[in-house]
């Protein structure tokens, strides 16, 4: 059986979501596994442009109306295995998470040397800023993981699944909160050095 459940877009760029399968199964495992991907696009900045103008200009990141430099997405998809005893009582056996996250950042081209030293300055606390999210993103995973991996048996199939199913949802939730109150503190990377004069 497959459950989704699409989660709310965070202020800046981040979608979420997950998907549970249930497979009859013997033994106990749990990972999470992880896929990272960078899509960088170009910037060029002619002479005498302020770096801000230029990334604006190029940036293709828009969200809810606003422009932005640095776009951090993650997708959490967990599986789980189980094993139903002579008693009809079901335990998770097996978990296995995912967690693919894709970062774009500015690629400045075309620069004069004190654009560029700007903007290595600026792109240097926006990837910081960018990998907060990455890694609440793998804070998420990692506590599906092991909350699915540690739950107790269930009475029934059913019941176990819509617990487990549950409790990762529940923990997105979480994790989706956490990254709005980090881009609220960090005032979306400003307060890390990613802003420009």
């Amino acid at each position: 059986m497959t459950g989704l459940a699409p989660l709310p877009l965070r202020a800046w760029a981040h979608r979420a979501c997950a998907i549970a399968w249930l497979l009859g199964a013997f033994g106990v495992h749990a990972e999470v596994q992880e896929d990272n991907t960078q899509r960088p696009y170009v910037v060029r900045a002619q002479p005498g442009e302020s770096l801000r103008a230029a990334l604006h200009a190029a940036t293709p990141i828009a969200v809810g109306g606003q422009r932005f430099h640095g776009y951090t997405r993650w997708n959490v998809r967990w599986t789980f295995r189980w094993w139903r005893e002579a008693s009809g009582r079901c335990a998770i056996t097996e978990v296995t998470t995912r967690l693919h996250t894709e970062v774009q950042l500015p690629e400045l081209q075309a620069a004069s040397p004190e654009q560029q030293a700007a903007f290595d300055r600026y792109l240097r606390a926006l990837s910081d800023h960018e990998q907060g999210h990455v890694q609440i993103g793998r804070d998420a995973a990692q506590a599906i993981d092991q909350g699915i991996r540690q739950m107790p048996a269930a009475p029934d199939c059913a019941t176990l699944e819509r617990e487990a199913n549950a409790l990762g949802h529940r923990l997105l939730q979480d994790h989706v909160a956490r990254e709005k109150q980090y881009d609220q503190r960090t005032r979306h990377g400003a307060t890390q050095g990613a802003r420009l004069d």
